[in-house]
């Protein structure tokens, strides 16, 4: 195996002594470069050290950045503060998503032609010539690499510009904190802030009177509506009610059949909901618990209901309890009853929280 001197005195060329005193990064490198059969055969700074162009240049890199570090503060601040909750018409809501778009785009942007301009503009032009070659490693290697290593920090310029580095820190530091926040996000303030993930549009008005079951056209819903082992869906009686206002509210009303339906009130004797049924009919919530899809597909020969959208099953005459798929939680019950005209009616609000959650699980 033929060594890096021999290689070397091959080629016509004494080996140099890394070692030597008074030999610059640069010479190191290069001696590095040979030993490994790469040639640099073009090195040329593109901005004299110090001059007008290198400062335009640092000036214009460090605006970059510095525009990341705005853009991704900004960003922050709408994340955190920026009235985010729907709200009916035009409002400051609206803005929410476009605005945080728009300054994570604005943030990206500025790293990326800072980085494209510090590299094309102010980085040395080099071209290179290695060889194919296969060798053991020299013990000199250790040295070569890190004075490598300390070239290529100095020629980034950071050291003869402080500019670059003082915003380059201020723009990135930002860009960290925008990646790290929506993991952390949940945790800035409690997210139940006004009760709004318990509360959904059956929840009693002011007065305590209940909240009629209606059909989508807001007619109100009878026993007779619903023929045995059938199912509608039903939404709460109140403005709005079968709005997007209230797209926590669709539920699922199941007339089961009398040997189903005495499963059904022995599964809910058994969580303590023996009062959530009246008669044979019964109401989940049709939002799944596992990403908030419609889980509307009921098969009544099984009791299933299925959602569509990632096969998730839950088994009616035992609390909804999923038995297949990705969901892990079962569909939350409205308690009913019949009002005195013959209607039903929701007896309270949800006493789960519906659909998808994470802070109210054991």
């Amino acid at each position: 195996m033929t060594t890096h001197t021999e290689h070397q005195a091959q080629q016509g060329r004494e080996p140099l002594d890394v070692n030597t005193p008074g030999l610059s990064q640069f010479d190191i490198v290069r001696e590095g470069a040979r030993r490994d059969d790469i040639e640099i055969v073009h090195y040329e700074p593109q901005v004299a050290p110090g001059s007008k162009a290198e400062r335009r240049l640092t000036r214009t890199v460090a605006s970059f950045f510095l525009l990341t570090g705005l853009a991704a503060t900004a960003f922050l601040v709408i994340y955190i503060w920026w009235p985010w909750e729907y709200h009916a018409g035009s409002g400051g809501d609206k803005w929410y998503t476009p605005l945080l778009g728009v300054t994570l785009g604005v943030a990206l942007l500025g790293i990326g032609f800072g980085i494209l301009t510090w590299g094309k503009k102010l980085l040395p032009k080099e071209v290179s010539i290695q060889d194919r070659h296969e060798g053991a490693v020299a013990s000199d290697d250790r040295i070569i690499t890190g004075q490598t290593m300390l070239y290529m920090a100095d020629e980034l310029g950071v050291k003869r510009r402080p500019l670059l580095g003082i915003s380059l820190l201020a723009g990135l530091a930002p860009v960290g904190a925008v990646a790290a926040a929506p993991l952390v996000g949940g945790l800035i303030s409690q997210p139940h802030k006004n009760n709004q993930m318990f509360t959904t549009g059956f929840a009693p008005a002011e007065g305590g009177e209940k909240v009629r079951l209606v059909r989508e056209d807001g007619r109100p819903v009878r026993p007779a509506d619903v023929s045995a082992g059938g199912q509608i869906t039903v939404f709460p009686g109140i403005d709005h009610g079968v709005s997007n206002l209230h797209a926590d509210s669709p539920t699922l009303l199941i007339h089961l059949r009398d040997s189903d339906a005495q499963e059904s009130r022995r599964a809910n004797e058994r969580v303590g909901h023996g009062d959530y049924m009246w008669g044979n009919y019964a109401a989940y919530s049709k939002i799944c618990t596992h990403a908030g899809c419609p889980a509307s597909l009921y098969e009544q020969q099984t009791n299933r209901l299925l959602c569509p959208c990632h096969q998730s099953q839950f088994l009616i005459t035992d609390n909804a309890r999923p038995i297949f798929g990705p969901a892990s939680r079962r569909l939350p019950q409205l308690p009913i009853e019949v009002d005195s005209e013959g209607y039903f009616v929701a007896k309270s609000d949800y006493t789960e929280t519906v659909g998808p959650d994470f802070w109210e699980r054991p």
